[in-house]
């Protein structure tokens, strides 16, 4: 038997490979640099490379203006406008994410601390016990956790990958790729290390249930069309061949593989805990690049894969989505903790966004694509505000009530946190707002006007729990040991200001965006 020599196209590949080199220049670094140089240097590296991607991806997309797209290594990599669309949205939430985890110097709010390190998200020595000596030793000398920064790179890689691989066992890889690192990265909080702990495990074990039905599900797929490929299989199943009723489990398992990484319900239920456990720069990044790869991927595989099932995958979607939207708004309704709330809010949203898949049609693409770059903007800005609210011991406070009265004495760092919710709750002039009206016209064009109706009510509902939380910082009076807002350092500052400056610009100006949108909105 001989196999074929691989045929690699490099320059289609750069924006992945650039991202993956950084990271394994990064490992390098930790190796051989002392450990005083290796936070600059971290930053530096981890920027430029996410620089130089996003420059490749803007090359790309140059040269396939008014083109199809390319396969790349034997048609395992599809490189065509939607993948470049997405993997631009996650390289500059990307750049975002870094700004947030480089931040060292965050002072509590009545001294700095000591090295102006003491508020670092990041415990000073992941392998120490909680509590222990060896951790308490550690945060004396200052230790400071640089693996993170490639750590999130190799997460980055994988997630480039995701939505633009063409082959069923590709995607899988990519799956890992980006899921590995965000294992760790979730357990490495520098306080409640035990909370971080219990989050990373239960992401690990979220991740473990993803891949086994992500892979069980391309086996019955392989089963069915005797090739991995995603175009072969959409042959096959066009075709008529083979028994339909494989391919039909073999959908419905890679369906629940994906809805596993978009916190879909019935699938979401240790979501919030993550959130909430894991250190908030984690939770800022995750929350919105992970969304991003994987509704890519699940555009992909019913969009290029599974197009001629559409019959049989809608009314299943059409439930979940229901689900979704539903369970996701009214659970958060209840909800006492601000990061807690914003992950049952990220599980509502995964409903809104799963009506443009739906859609089936290029305006259910376009739209969603538009969602997803909004929104991932969105909850980095969000995440990077709860981080600056402390109380006197220099800790996260994200219970609710105690936000009372914080825009008051902070009417700046309120009114930029009431602007992330009112577009999380589509409100108009901001760019929940069109994103919400775009999927749900596209769904609407595609025949699906209940689920549009059950979206604008679960919209209405989730608008109380948002405009409860505007109320409790503006109309109610403070309690006597408030949290204070802490003053960070330019990283978070720039954060912050960038991610509100785009959710007002999309909602006020989005056609620039909608046409890139709507020019991306046909798979290779």
């Amino acid at each position: 038997m001989t196999l074929p020599t691989p045929d690699v196209e490099y320059s289609l590949l750069a924006p992945m490979l650039i991202v993956l080199g950084a990271a394994v220049l990064g490992v390098l670094l930790e190796a051989f640099l002392p450990r005083r140089l290796r936070y600059p240097a971290q930053i530096a590296l981890s920027l430029a490379g996410l620089a130089a991607a996003f420059v490749a991806v803007l090359a790309l997309a140059r040269d396939l203006h008014g083109g199809n797209g390319f396969s790349a290594v034997m048609g395992a990599v599809a490189i065509d406008l939607p993948a470049l669309f997405l993997q631009g949205t996650i390289l500059l939430v990307t750049v975002l994410g870094i700004l947030l985890i480089a931040e060292r110097r965050i002072p509590t709010p009545d001294r700095d601390a000591g090295d102006g390190r003491g508020l670092d998200a990041f415990t000073p020595q992941a392998s120490a016990v909680p509590g222990s000596v060896a951790e308490q030793l550690a945060t004396k000398a200052g230790a400071v956790q640089t693996e993170v920064f490639p750590l999130t790179m190799f997460a980055v890689g994988g997630m480039l990958l995701f939505p633009a691989a063409n082959d069923l066992l590709t995607m899988f890889i990519a799956l890992e790729v980006l899921s590995l690192p965000l294992y760790l990265l979730c357990g490495l909080a520098r306080r409640r290390r035990l909370l971080s702990q219990e989050a990373s495990l239960k992401y690990f074990l979220l991740g473990a249930f993803s891949s086994a039905f992500f892979l069980y599900g391309a086996a019955m797929l392989y089963g069915y069309a005797g090739t991995l490929r995603l175009d072969g299989i959409a042959e096959a199943v066009a075709a008529g061949s083979g028994k339909t009723s494989l391919a039909l489990i073999g959908a419905g398992l890679l369906l629940v593989g994906v809805l596993f990484k978009v916190g879909a319900v019935p699938f979401h239920s240790w979501i919030p805990d993550v959130y909430q456990g894991a250190p908030t720069p984690i939770t800022a990044f995750m929350a919105a690049a992970t969304k991003i790869a994987a509704f890519g991927a699940m555009l992909r595989l019913f969009y290029v894969a599974l197009p001629e099932l559409r019959d049989d995958w809608r009314p299943v979607l059409w439930a979940i989505a229901i689900l979704t939207m539903v369970i996701g708004t009214i659970t958060a309704v209840t909800q006492t903790d601000v990061k807690r709330m914003l992950g049952y809010s990220a599980v509502a949203h995964s409903g809104f966004i799963l009506t443009g898949v739906i859609a089936g049609n290029a305006a259910g693409l376009s739209s969603t694509l538009f969602y997803l770059f909004a929104y991932g903007f969105s909850t980095v800005g969000a995440f990077a505000v709860v981080s600056l609210v402390r109380d006197g011991a220099g800790e996260e406070d994200t219970a609710m009530a105690r936000w009372a009265g914080l825009g008051k004495r902070y009417p700046l760092v309120a009114t930029v946190f009431s602007l992330f919710l009112l577009a999380f709750a589509g409100i108009p002039l901001t760019s929940g707002f069109v994103s919400k009206f775009a999927v749900f016209k596209a769904a609407g064009e595609g025949g699906a006007i209940p689920l549009v109706v059950v979206g604008v009510i679960a919209s209405a509902i989730a608008a109380y729990f948002y405009v409860r939380v505007i109320v409790l910082m503006f109309f109610t009076d403070p309690p006597e040991d408030a949290p204070a807002v802490v003053l960070p350092s330019a990283l978070t500052t720039a954060v912050v200001t960038l991610t509100a400056a785009v959710t007002f610009a999309l909602g006020a100006l989005p056609q620039p965006l909608l046409d890139l949108a709507n020019s991306a909105d046909h798979f290779l």
